[in-house]
C-alpha cells in the first residue's frame, strides 16, 4: 500500500470513521493485520514515520514498562498549549511529575465523597426530564449538568451552562475543543488553520476563570491552611474549594488556571460522553435498564441518596459502567512520541510478534478503542461470551481482563488522575482496600442512580444513522442521543 494511499483514507475519512480508518490501516499498511499476531502498523508521510498500533503489549510499553522512553514531545506541547497550557495533559518529565504531585492530593477520598455537589445539580437535571416521554437529546443535558457541576466542585461556583443556550463560557468551551482537535488532526498542516475564533473564544473562557484565581490568591497559604483545618464546615458553607486548596501549593495563577482547564476537560467531557453512552445502550435494552433499575430500588428505593459505599455494593450498576467505557473509552486514541531510539515489543518481523526499532521522534499512535473491540482479545463466543461488538454488562459476572487488555483511563504513571488502584476499586465489587476514588465515576454511577429511581422506563427516539460516534478530543456521540424518559405510574 503506497503511503498516499494511506494518508488520503487517513486526512479523507469523515471524523465518524476513525474506527473504520484504523481498521484500514492495520489491514493495508505494513505489515497488514491478516498475517500478523499484533495489530501494528506503519506508513510514511513527508519522509517522517507513523506507527499506529492497538496491540497490549505495546500499548504496555508506550505507558508503562517503558514510560521513560515515550511522551508527550515539545510539538505536542506547543501545539496545546495555549489551551492547556503547561498542565497535567501536555507536559513531560520533571514539569509533569509537579503537576502530578499538586493535583493528586486535591483528589484524596474525603474530597470526592462528598456528593452534595452531585445532588444539588442532578436534582436541577431531573427537571427537564418530564416523565411523560417527551423526546430530549439527554447527551446535550449532560454536558450542561457535568460542566456546572465541574465548575462548582473545581471553582466553588457554577457556570450555569445546562438550560442556559446563552452561557457564553459553555459556549467558548466547547469551540476551543473542536478547534483544537480539527488543529491537531491536521498534524504538520496544523499551523495553516485559522486561529482567530479559537483566541477569541480563548480570552472568553480565561476572563470567566481569572477572578476565582484572583479570589484564591487574595488568602494567604496561612489562612488557607486554617481553612483546611476545618474543610467538612467550611465545604458546607461554600468558604473553601478545590481551588483554594491547590493556592495553598502554588502562588502562580498561571499554573493555577492551567491545571484549572485541564481539570475542566477531564472532569466534564468524561463524564458527560460516558452517561451519554450508557443512556444510550440503556434505552436500546429495556432489559438491562429494567435490571439496574431493580438493583437500584432494591438498595435504595425510590427516594435514597447513594453514599458512595452503596455505589461500590450494586454489582450490576458496575457492570454497565465498564461495559460502557470497554465500547466507548472516553479517549478512544492517543499519541506518543519516542523520546529516544527505542524499540516496542511486538510488530515486527513475519508474524508481527518480534520487536519493532522506533527511532527517535517516530510518532506512536495507539487505540483503545480498537483494543477494546477486537474479537482476538475474548475468547470464543458462546453463551456466557457474547461478541465484542455487543453491549453486555453480564460478560463481566465470568470474563476478568487480563492486564492491558482494558485500559479506558490509560495506564501506568499517567493513569487518569484519582484513579490509580482504585479504578478498579470502583468498578468491581469484589475490591477490597479502600484507596482514593475518581471524581467522574462517582459522578457517572450517582447521577444514573438517581436517574432510575426517578424514571421507571427509558424509550429509545434515536434510530439508523444515530449511532455514529465522534472523536473531539473526547468520544462522544455524533448525533447526540434522543430518548423519552416516563415516569412510573
Amino acid at each position: 500500500m503506497s503511503e498516499g494511499g494511506c494518508l488520503s483514507t487517513l486526512i479523507c475519512e469523515p471524523v465518524h470513521r476513525d474506527l473504520d480508518v484504523w481498521h484500514f490501516l492495520f489491514t493495508n499498511c505494513s505489515p497488514p493485520i491478516a498475517s500478523s499476531a499484533s495489530p501494528t502498523a506503519e506508513f510514511w508521510l513527508a519522509g517522517e514515520r507513523f506507527i499506529f498500533t492497538a496491540d497490549p503489549e505495546n500499548i504496555k510499553a508506550l505507558l508503562a514498562t517503558q514510560f521513560n522512553d515515550y511522551g508527550k514531545g515539545a510539538n505536542f506541547l506547543r501545539d496545546w498549549q495555549e489551551f492547556l497550557g503547561h498542565g497535567i495533559f501536555t507536559t513531560d518529565g520533571e514539569e509533569w511529575a509537579k503537576s502530578r504531585q499538586l493535583l493528586r492530593p486535591q483528589f484524596v477520598k474525603t474530597r470526592v465523597r462528598d456528593l452534595d455537589v452531585f445532588e444539588k445539580h442532578v436534582q436541577h437535571l431531573l427537571c427537564f426530564l418530564d416523565g411523560q416521554g417527551k423526546e430530549v437529546d439527554v447527551s446535550d443535558l449532560f454536558y450542561g449538568y457535568t460542566l456546572d457541576a465541574a465548575t462548582e466542585f473545581l471553582l466553588g461556583r457554577s457556570v450555569g451552562s445546562l438550560g442556559n443556550a446563552d452561557s457564553q463560557f459553555a459556549q467558548a468551551f466547547a469551540q476551543v475543543q473542536k478547534s483544537q482537535h480539527i488543529r491537531g488532526r491536521a498534524g504538520p498542516l496544523g499551523h495553516a488553520f485559522p486561529m482567530r475564533k479559537f483566541r477569541n473564544c480563548l480570552r472568553t473562557m480565561d476572563a470567566f476563570i481569572e477572578p476565582f484565581v484572583q479570589d484564591a490568591l487574595l488568602n494567604t497559604p496561612e489562612e488557607l491552611d486554617e481553612k483546611e483545618l476545618d474543610e467538612k464546615e467550611a465545604r458546607s458553607s461554600g468558604d473553601t474549594t478545590w481551588l483554594h486548596s491547590v493556592a495553598r501549593f502554588t502562588r502562580d495563577r498561571q499554573v493555577i488556571r492551567d491545571q484549572i482547564v485541564n481539570l475542566l476537560l477531564a472532569g466534564r467531557d468524561t463524564t458527560a460522553g460516558t452517561l451519554s453512552f450508557l443512556f444510550k445502550e440503556l434505552s436500546a435494552h429495556p432489559n438491562i435498564y429494567s435490571k439496574l433499575r431493580q438493583e437500584i430500588l432494591e438498595k435504595l428505593g425510590s427516594h435514597g441518596a447513594p453514599t458512595y459505599e452503596d455505589l461500590k455494593e450494586m454489582p450490576y450498576l458496575q457492570h454497565c459502567i465498564n461495559e460502557t467505557l470497554r465500547l466507548y473509552p472516553s479517549v478512544p486514541y492517543n499519541v506518543r512520541l519516542a523520546l529516544k531510539d527505542t524499540r516496542l515489543p511486538r510488530g515486527g518481523g513475519v508474524d508481527g510478534l518480534s520487536p519493532i526499532g522506533v527511532k527517535k521522534d517516530n510518532v506512536i499512535g495507539y487505540a483503545p478503542i480498537y483494543l477494546h473491540r477486537n474479537p482476538a482479545q475474548y475468547p470464543p463466543v458462546s453463551a456466557d461470551s457474547p461478541p465484542a461488538a455487543e453491549f453486555s454488562p453480564e460478560r463481566w459476572e465470568t470474563w476478568i481482563p487480563r492486564p492491558w487488555q482494558y485500559v479506558p483511563f490509560n495506564g501506568g504513571p499517567r493513569i487518569c488522575i484519582g484513579v490509580g488502584s482504585s479504578f478498579m476499586e470502583l468498578v468491581s465489587s469484589k475490591a477490597d482496600k479502600p484507596l482514593q476514588q475518581q471524581f467522574a465515576l462517582t459522578e457517572i454511577g450517582y447521577t444514573t442512580v438517581r436517574i432510575l429511581q426517578r424514571f421507571g422506563r427509558l424509550e429509545k427516539y434515536w434510530g439508523i444513522g444515530d449511532d455514529m460516534v465522534k472523536s473531539e478530543i473526547v468520544l462522544s456521540p455524533a448525533h447526540g442521543v434522543k430518548v423519552g424518559f416516563f415516569s412510573e405510574r
